[in-house]
């Protein structure tokens, strides 16, 4: 087998939903993913997608945001109730606003038309890579302090003993930061190991999931006790080693 036949073989069995409404969009985009050795669906509107949803569970969703019956917003509000499916938004707007509300109601990245195939097929192996977590090199449960526990082998986050759900963009941010905890990260050091290297200057990504993840972990999130803010150059998980020796 050739090194491009053994390379597509890895995504035979990834399956990609592709929502929209123009026909010819939907046959490109089939076209490039197919060749990519990738399992292709078409949904032509937002009812139909949840439909082909549950019928095919896919691997990741490609959701245009403008359709008629319901438009890519509410259709991602309503996947995002029944399934945390990697979503990629495909739009023909450029807006900083259209996209920072599409990752707000839990769209893993979007696409600006027109894109090219390369740049496609890039966004959604970088996104299908991100929803696996890297290899652990330990099964010690981490107790921060008093309220805060992970597991990362079993992923699983405790804050005052409640087990916190974390989508899979989030747990890997958090990873990568507990595992350098005392340390500045820098930005594009933390894009390019969460997102991969290709986002290592989309920074609004990594402003929105810091967000996210302190709603979800801090007490008072407008002044953090974990995540910590290096201003300019990146952010610092607490250094929880030197506190438990002190």
């Amino acid at each position: 087998m050739s090194v491009s036949n053994s390379h597509e073989a890895g995504h035979l069995h990834r399956r990609i939903l592709v929502v929209d409404d123009e026909p010819r969009m939907i046959h490109f985009i089939r076209l490039n993913l197919e060749h990519d050795g990738f399992q292709v669906y078409e949904a032509t509107s937002g009812s139909h997608a949840l439909e082909k949803m549950r019928d095919h569970l896919p691997d990741l969703i490609l959701l245009d945001v403008m359709m008629p019956d319901l438009d890519g917003f509410e259709t991602l509000r309503l996947i995002r109730e029944i399934s945390t499916v990697p979503v990629i938004m495909l739009t023909a707007k450029g807006e900083e606003d259209d996209r920072v509300r599409g990752l707000e109601l839990g769209a893993d990245d979007y696409v600006t038309k027109p894109f090219s195939p390369r740049e496609l097929v890039s966004r959604v192996k970088a996104v299908l890579r991100r929803t696996e977590m890297p290899g652990q090199s330990t099964s010690e449960v981490i107790e921060v302090d008093d309220r805060l526990k992970l597991d990362f082998d079993r992923r699983e986050v405790w804050v005052e003993g409640e087990n916190i759900n974390l989508r899979p963009t989030e747990y890997r941010l958090l990873y990568h930061l507990v595992q350098n905890a005392g340390w500045v990260v820098p930005h594009d050091q933390l894009l390019a190991k969460v997102w991969g290297y290709e986002y290592r200057e989309e920074t609004h990504y990594l402003r929105l999931y810091i967000n996210y993840l302190r709603k979800k972990l801090e007490a008072d999130p407008a002044h953090p006790a974990y995540i910590l803010t290096e201003r300019g150059v990146g952010y610092r998980f607490v250094d929880y080693r030197r506190k438990q020796k002190e």
